[in-house]
């Protein structure tokens, strides 16, 4: 690896480790760096996963303002992500990627509407469980479900993997955007966090590579935490929009 290999994938992770924490997608710009290097795509696909979850903690702590009281919530539905993100390791290791790809657009397309009519649909969702005495704190019946089909995606793959769990939270729990981006992050980082350890243990790592994705998006996580945080919920609403279609041509290309 020449230096100027080394300061670019540096430079992706940064890139990286700010829109993980302010949206996802994140792995759109690390993963194609990675192979553009000439680094084999199963390769690339875990050492970036195992490099981004230094990232992921930097935008946890970035966040943890917002994660005031929301403990047995995140303690709940990180069950969910701790079960899906180790089903979404095992499938990278023993399926063919074509049988997880084929749905992985669909899934992005998916979640970018459901952030868009999100505001519509939790309106309605909000009245009907209002009909029923109210959204429970950790959400309506099928958040828990759906957080965890969003783990196994995560764990399988992890671009656009916020843009789904901003959706599900944001149409299934009672709170504002900028709490719900905290409670991300810490889902997430479980997804992350276990895909990492299956990968460590049994697949084939390049720690350099790692390492540099690492150093980038610790920085990343930061950055982001502080511009996320800026943003009104319908900016927000607009950028995870953009980032997940731009995620969805990136992949269909």
């Amino acid at each position: 690896m020449s230096p100027l290999e080394a300061v670019l994938i540096t430079l992706a992770g940064v890139a990286a480790g700010t829109i993980n924490t302010v949206v996802g997608s994140g792995t759109l710009i690390t993963f194609p760096t990675l192979l553009a290097f000439g680094v084999p795509p199963v390769t690339a696909n875990v050492s970036n996963t195992v490099g981004l979850v230094p990232g992921s903690m930097s935008g946890v702590v970035g966040y943890r303002r917002e994660l005031a009281g929301q403990r047995s919530r995140v303690l709940r539905l990180g069950s969910a992500s701790l079960v899906g993100g180790i089903a979404g390791a095992l499938l990278l290791l023993v399926l063919p990627s074509a049988a997880f790809d084929t749905i992985v657009p669909v899934l992005i397309l998916l979640g970018v509407l459901l952030v868009i009519f999100g505001p519509r649909i939790q309106r309605a969702v909000a009245a009907r469980a209002e009909s029923r005495g109210g959204i429970p704190d950790h959400g309506v019946w099928w958040v828990w479900p759906a957080v965890a089909a969003a783990g196994v995606y995560g764990g399988y793959f992890g671009a656009a993997q916020g843009v789904l769990l901003m959706a599900i939270l944001g149409i299934g729990l009672a709170d504002s955007m900028q709490r719900h981006t905290a409670t991300k992050n810490v889902l997430a980082l479980i997804v992350n966090g276990v895909a990492a350890v299956v990968f460590i243990a049994v697949a084939d790592i390049d720690w350099a590579v790692a390492g540099l994705i690492a150093l980038g998006s610790v920085v990343g996580g930061q950055i982001g935490a502080t511009v996320g945080r800026r943003l009104s919920p319908a900016l927000l609403r607009a950028v995870i929009a953009v980032v997940g279609l731009v995620a969805l041509v990136v992949l269909l290309v």
